[in-house]
């Protein structure tokens, strides 16, 4: 038996769904890519979603609508993947690197206030493995300092804060439909704003920066004439497979997430007694999506001065797993640890401690609609075995 860290839920809607554009004949963006984003928009409370190829882009286009540019500063969270950092780089603005709580691995509040300068044009917290950021204070920094708050999503489906859906509080939120999350499109983003501009703007921007969309331009007379182009734009636009992929998706999604959260539970009252592994928590007024079940390899309380010693243990107690057949993974990476970034801006791996800790010791575990209950049994049958 071999156990995915992840794998996504698919069925004969699906296979459906897929067939429909290439029975019409309309692949690229269409109505199914506008059906999805008002699906999605619907559920998240959200005024305005705007599809794109992947989340990555979405965050490029969302810093473009921002105004973010060349000499500019853009605060975002050091432990989360490479791309919320590497859209910082494509507008030639300098990414600047805030530590996390290592309870939550989320956005430190007082880290990010610390680092704003003249210069910051921006804030990216990232809602991290299906828990949403600590959004209001943030808005709170953003709104004393004249900055934009561009909530990365990457994780978030699902995820609400305080009674609102991720990503909906802040001035945009960009969401990813890659296999590892809850739902998914293959490859495929989405920004949520409630900013009529905004909206009118990313718009455009993911579609050569045309003034109306193909979909909109043949539904009226004399669809032979082109757009306009006011902008200059990008070609980020999702198909409409992705889109139709994105509605069959949406009808399972309740079901995906509860039994995410069902999983989540039975590990949380499993593990419970391992002193050894810190569980992900969900403080009051949260709602965990669980994009992943990423915990704390925490034998001892973990420092800058026994992290290696204890990066070690994780490593043997992941390859115990593996050997049983079970995918592990880190939660994700200390981007500021990474050797582009290290040597551009100087970094060290201690400068920004708890990123440094959540880069070393996380482990994630496997978790996702399909996990039979038999999988997941055995999953804490060799974590209650493991040999420290």
């Amino acid at each position: 038996m071999r156990i995915p860290i992840s794998r996504p839920f698919f069925g004969d809607k699906e296979k459906e769904m897929v067939q429909k554009p290439l029975e019409t004949g309309w692949v690229v963006q269409g109505p199914y890519v506008k059906e999805f984003e008002g699906l999605f928009t619907s559920y998240t409370g959200a005024k305005h979603g705007i599809a794109t190829t992947s989340c990555t882009t979405a965050l490029h286009l969302a810093l473009i609508a921002a105004g973010v540019e060349r000499g500019d500063e853009v605060i975002v969270s050091a432990f989360t993947w490479v791309a919320t950092a590497n859209v910082v780089e494509m507008q030639q603005a300098k990414p600047v690197f805030a530590d996390i709580n290592l309870d939550t691995f989320n956005m430190d509040i007082t880290s990010a206030k610390s680092l704003i300068t003249e210069k910051t044009k921006a804030i990216i917290p990232v809602s991290l493995f299906g828990l949403s950021a600590d959004i209001k204070p943030i808005l709170e920094i953003a709104e004393e300092n004249n900055l934009i708050v561009i909530e990365d999503d990457a994780c978030s489906t699902g995820a609400w804060y305080q009674g609102v859906h991720a990503g909906t509080l802040a001035h945009m939120g960009c969401f990813s439909f890659h296999p590892r999350k809850a739902i998914t499109t293959g490859e495929g983003g989405m920004i949520l704003t409630n900013n009529d501009a905004y909206n009118e703007q990313l718009r455009s921007l993911r579609d050569h920066g045309a003034s109306i969309s193909d979909l909109d331009r043949h539904a009226k007379p004399r669809s032979y004439l082109l757009p306009e182009f006011k902008m200059v734009g990008y070609n980020y636009r999702m198909t409409d497979i992705q889109g139709a992929l994105g509605v069959a998706q949406m009808d399972r999604l309740t079901d995906i997430l509860d039994k995410r959260k069902e999983q989540a539970k039975r590990y949380d009252q499993a593990l419970s007694d391992l002193d050894w592994l810190q569980a992900p928590i969900t403080p009051e007024g949260y709602t965990h999506g669980y994009q992943s079940y990423v915990c704390l390899f925490s034998p001892e309380i973990p420092t800058v001065d026994n992290v290696q010693e204890l990066n070690k243990k994780r490593n043997m107690v992941m390859d115990q797993l593996d050997e049983a057949g079970i995918a592990t993974r880190p939660g994700t990476q200390g981007v500021h640890m990474l050797d582009f970034f290290r040597k551009k801006y100087g970094l060290e791996s201690e400068d920004i401690p708890n990123a440094y800790l959540a880069d070393q010791l996380t482990i994630s575990l496997p978790l996702f609609a399909g996990l039979k209950q038999n999988e997941q049994d055995f999953v804490i049958e060799q974590l209650k075995s493991v040999r420290l």
